[in-house]
């Protein structure tokens, strides 16, 4: 009988790494935005999110179980599609560029929920030094260095998901049927895009996959924990987005907006439940800056390593960690939280991770003949996700073509780097 090893990661471990990136932002972030968008039918858009993850969960599982490395998506992508590295280039720096906006969005979220507790939640200025202050907090921490603490991120993220459970169940009793109804009362399209807009929500079992190297059992575990970890976060954000669209107002949430998780439980609650959510809010955006810089600072490095990124972003201090790369995504997350509101933010980190999915699928797809992986079920993500990406900048266009026209001009601007460094590299 073979005896575990105490360094891989078993079940639990993975669940929570998934559970805990999706919950990091998550639902603390957009529901306010969804029920702007979606109104009555706000579940239904959580919903749809849960199956574009799942689609696209698919296909992380396949490319990871036959490739396993801790490049994930940047791998895969370079494995399919050899002949054109720059594919792959361009995806790993879409990636990062990714991860900075998830950070800029949790570092906001936190922002507007400590805002709330000082009693100046709408003070745009305690907002953003508070979420600066948390940024530049952790940037310090990085740059220290860090050590893995399993057991202590397992007790945070099942607290984290027993306190949502807690708040869900005890929230059932204020929902009123006629609050729920007419369901489409923004129309059919509106679940699209606001499932969309809050895709962002559901960023996070990806990470999943950066562990594969690490795990006990991959064939079973790393399947069952990215499916499992999707349908725990799926069924908790459907079941709060029921008991805040049930029973609060809409027009109260879409006030609240960056804080309507805490305005939602009120009715059942009080205000203890408000803090609670905001101490809650708290607890899982710091933690998920923490780990996204952490994450997202060591592709840098090992793209760096590889000649896809300059060489400087894999400089490490004596602590080992990638200084550089580490200073460059605060100085970038600080300057996108700065820059728009959150739908601003939650908009693009949406698109880009919807992107990224698409990419993957696609690789999925192309490597089906090694990755066994069912060729119809792989085009049907593909193109669920494909047309929830023309319904979001299809909304974008008509109701905020300067947020379009932003998040067009970034993406240019990181392609256009992506293609300069390229050329400037094979140069040399």
């Amino acid at each position: 009988m073979q005896k575990n090893n105490p360094e891989e990661l078993g079940l639990k471990e993975l669940i929570a790494i998934g559970v805990g990136g999706m919950i990091g932002g998550g639902i603390f972030s957009v529901l306010g935005l969804a029920v702007m968008v979606a109104g009555r039918a706000t579940p239904l858009a959580f919903m749809l999110g849960g199956i574009l993850a799942g689609l696209a969960g698919y296909s992380y599982t396949k490319l990871a179980l036959t490739f396993r490395s801790d490049g994930a998506s940047f791998t895969y992508l370079e494995r399919a599609f050899p002949e054109h590295r720059q594919i792959s280039s361009l995806a790993g720096w879409t990636i990062v560029v990714g991860y900075i906006g998830t950070m800029a969005l949790y570092a906001f979220t936190f922002g507007a929920y400590g805002a709330t507790l000082l009693g100046n939640g709408n003070s745009g200025a305690v907002r953003q030094t508070l979420s600066t202050a948390l940024i530049l907090f952790f940037m310090l921490v990085n740059l220290r260095g860090t050590r893995s603490t399993g057991v202590m991120e397992d007790i945070l993220v099942y607290v984290k998901l027993a306190l949502l459970g807690f708040l869900a169940v005890a929230g059932t009793g204020s929902v009123k049927l006629s609050n729920l109804t007419p369901v489409f009362d923004q129309g059919i399209p509106s679940v699209f895009m606001a499932g969309a807009l809050i895709f962002v929500a559901y960023e996070g079992f990806q990470l999943i996959t950066n562990a594969v190297c690490e795990t006990r059992l991959p064939k079973r575990n790393i399947p069952a924990a990215i499916y499992g970890s999707i349908a725990i976060v799926t069924l908790l954000y459907v079941g709060l987005a029921i008991i805040a669209v049930g029973g609060i107002p809409t027009s109260i949430l879409i006030e609240a907006q960056e804080y309507a998780l805490a305005v939602a439980v009120e009715p059942a609650l009080g205000q203890a439940g408000r803090i609670l959510v905001s101490f809650a809010a708290l607890l899982a955006t710091a933690s998920a800056v923490n780990a996204t810089m952490f994450g997202a600072s060591r592709i840098m490095a090992e793209m760096a390593t590889s000649a896809q990124m300059p060489l400087a972003f894999s400089f490490r201090n004596r602590a080992k960690s990638p200084w550089l790369a580490i200073v460059v995504m605060t100085a970038l997350t600080i300057v996108l939280t700065d820059m728009g509101g959150l739908e601003f933010i939650a908009a693009f980190s949406s698109l880009t991770f919807l992107l990224v999915s698409v990419a993957v699928s696609a690789a999925n797809f192309k490597l089906r003949a090694q990755t066994h992986a069912n060729a119809l079920l792989t085009l049907i993500g593909i193109i669920l996700m494909g047309v929830t990406i023309v319904t979001l900048v299809v909304y974008l266009w008509r109701s905020s073509p300067q947020t379009l026209f932003n998040i067009g001009v970034i993406f240019m601007s990181v392609a256009l780097t992506s293609v300069i460094f390229n050329a400037l590299r094979k140069r040399a």
